[in-house]
């Protein structure tokens, strides 16, 4: 840890599936110290985590066999509200899943999971997983096409060992049932999306992250030692502090159906719980993506990094341009795979004049962050609300081979997409930055470790290039295994520590009539933050814009508080709807502080205060957790870190 702390500088700081059907352990655990923090921000290069010791299979199985005998007088400690595991995963997209799948061989797996367990961004992903698997591709090409996407930000180590790694975590897949589109040849059919040299895009049709969720829970199912809790709303992580170091034991969540708070302690957490897409107004991400992760883990002093590069995806459903308009409005906007443009799709504006010609040579198939601010340059320009994107050149057999969902979904509303183009309009999709973490999943809290999109690993820089997430979330998943079960075998947990955490208090000790004056206040609230943050932290920025934004989140936040407390809302209550909003305004904060530090335009980042690349400025921005005496409440856990014995 001497090096990490000396690479980073002075930190200081449903239904259920399956429920409790693998068999509850703990162990010994040990504790720590209240500490102000607040984000402090900087540009600064960051050299990759430590890597956990290694140790062999015999010795894990010993060790293991010791350590649970150890930890069987916990289960007389278990009640309704606190229970006990040796891994705690916090997501149930294909990070969390893969990861539980692994560890449930060396100790018993809570995945605790906000809605259904399919629910996920992972479920939304339409084109597929990147990976070498064609003899004319090649490890070095997928490297370089990353790099170049993440505009030159990106970890080089990381990108080698995600492109390395990638292809044998797609037979991993394979090998448990998931169903991928094969060409007439009987070989994998592989796509081309934008930024790609190659095509290297293993797929499902237009529905690879539902066939990869499904494979995985069913997975998830027949696993015995793995119990998976729907509908628990993960609250704060539970966390110690020693020596400057911090530890983590779990999290507090909120089941959603039985109105209970469900303490969770665990040897180890992992953290992959998605990305933040609700801050704005219009996202691809499902209606859970409200930046839960990367909030808590902040408030539990984590370094975040990153948090500027926001994707947008260039091509959501615009409803606006439908023949027939949905009903109501949609929680989450609809994806357009980026596979259409890859498949030759076409990008117009409303008089039919192809425009991407004048914007890159590239066209179509410029890199994502290209694409999104060339169509909204045209939005402004033309004063339009969509553009048009045209597949039905092609073979209509073609098409609805290759994008049925896209296809149902848009003959839903009266448009069919072999004859007539489809309205698109950029919509927030993706979370570059994130918890920053190491090449094993590791964070600089101990006993905590993230994969997917909550995870800033250096993999994506300052732009994803299309389909690489997946691929991340499976690599880093898996790499994060090793180190996680050292750290498991080692861990002293003492289980009788779990009632020294203030409890959470739930908010419906509240009279009705209180609770829904708050309810629709909050959901006011969240609707002012996210045309903030459209308006002032969107595809293109201004110094002056993302000031505004400061200002006005700062006191809409504040005002918003004063109201909950003077209502008789209580700093230890929690109800769904507000503990999001809390969320929401921590990440909403830190992706303004992370945009007001980088002078330079790169990648996602576009401000037209300084539009060029600057190589002096060619580093990770960097939110580290210092003193503050007065924090709100969005940006402190709520309950006090405790002193290591």
């Amino acid at each position: 840890m001497a090096a990490l702390m000396n690479g980073f500088g002075s930190l200081q700081c449903k239904a259920m599936v399956h429920v409790e059907k693998g068999h509850m352990q703990a162990s010994g655990m040990a504790f720590f110290s209240p500490v102000n923090r607040c984000a402090q921000v900087h540009i600064s290069s960051i050299p990759h985590f430590i890597g956990a010791k290694s140790v062999s299979a015999s010795q894990l199985r010993m060790r293991h066999k010791v350590g649970s005998i150890r930890a069987s007088a916990a289960s007389c400690l278990q009640d309704e509200t606190t229970k006990y595991f040796d891994f705690v995963v916090i997501g149930s997209g294909v990070a969390g899943l893969r990861y539980a799948l692994e560890v449930s061989k060396y100790g018993s797996v809570a995945i605790i999971t906000k809605a259904e367990p399919h629910e996920s961004n992972t479920n939304y992903a339409q084109g597929g997983v990147s990976a070498v698997l064609c003899p004319s591709d090649s490890v070095e090409s997928h490297m370089q096409d990353t790099i170049v996407a993440g505009a030159y930000l990106c970890d080089e180590e990381t990108v080698r060992v995600v492109c390395t790694e990638g292809p044998e975590r797609v037979k991993e897949l394979i090998a448990m049932g998931a169903s991928f589109d094969h060409g007439e040849d009987g070989r994998l059919h592989l796509a081309r999306e934008g930024g790609h040299s190659h095509n290297r895009i293993v797929h499902s049709a237009d529905m690879t992250g539902r066939e990869i969720e499904r494979a995985l829970l069913q997975a998830v199912d027949n696993d015995d030692n793995i119990s998976l809790f729907g509908h628990h709303f993960a609250i704060d992580l539970l966390t110690c502090q020693s020596n400057g170091e911090i530890y983590c034991y779990g999290v507090d969540s909120l089941d959603a159906e039985t109105q209970k708070a469900i303490r969770f302690i665990s040897k180890v957490t992992l953290l992959a719980s998605g990305g933040v897409g609700h801050i704005y107004p219009s996202t691809t991400n499902p209606p859970v993506a409200t930046g839960d992760g990367i909030a808590m883990s902040h408030r539990a002093q984590a370094v975040i990094s990153n948090m500027e590069f926001v994707q947008f995806h260039p091509t959501a459903l615009s409803d606006e341009g439908l023949p027939i308009k949905p009903a109501t409005r949609r929680e989450n906007a609809f994806l357009i795979t980026e596979a259409v443009r890859g498949d030759g799709g076409i990008l117009y504006n409303q008089s039919m004049e192809r425009f991407m010609t004048s914007y890159d040579d590239r066209a179509e198939l410029a890199p994502r962050d290209v694409v999104a601010r060339s169509i909204d340059d045209q939005l402004k320009k033309r004063g339009e609300k969509y553009v048009l994107l045209d597949i039905s050149h092609k073979p209509r057999e073609k098409v609805l081979a290759h994008f049925p969902n896209i296809a149902a979904e848009c003959l839903r509303h009266g448009l069919d997409i072999t004859q007539q183009p489809i309205p698109v309009v950029p919509a927030a999709h993706y979370m570059c930055g994130g918890v920053r973490a190491g090449l094993q999943g590791e964070t600089n809290v101990k006993g905590l470790y993230v994969a997917g999109e909550v995870a800033c690993t250096g993999l994506h820089g300052a732009n994803r290039l299309a389909s690489n997430s997946l691929l991340e979330a499976l690599v880093f998943a898996r790499r994060a295994v090793q180190p996680s079960i050292d750290h498991m075998v080692d861990a002293d947990v003492d289980p009788s520590f779990a009632k020294k955490w203030a409890r959470p208090v739930l908010s419906v000790s509240l009279r009705d009539s209180i609770l829904s004056d708050i309810i629709e206040k909050t959901k006011q609230a969240r609707m002012e933050l996210q045309s903030i943050m459209w308006e002032y932290v969107g595809i293109v920025r201004s110094t002056n814009r993302l000031k505004h934004a400061e200002w006005k989140i700062s006191d809409l936040e504040s005002e918003w508080e004063e109201f909950l407390f003077r209502r008789g809302w209580k700093p230890t209550m929690v109800g769904v709807e507000t503990c999001e909003m809390r969320n929401l305004f921590c990440c909403a904060k830190l992706v303004v502080k992370s945009a007001l530090a980088r002078h330079e335009s790169r990648g996602l980042h576009f401000t037209e205060d300084f539009p060029y690349l600057e190589e002096s400025k060619r580093k990770p921005t960097v939110i580290f957790p210092t003193h503050i005496q007065e924090l709100t409440w969005s940006s402190k856990p709520l309950q006090k870190q405790l002193q290591c014995k």
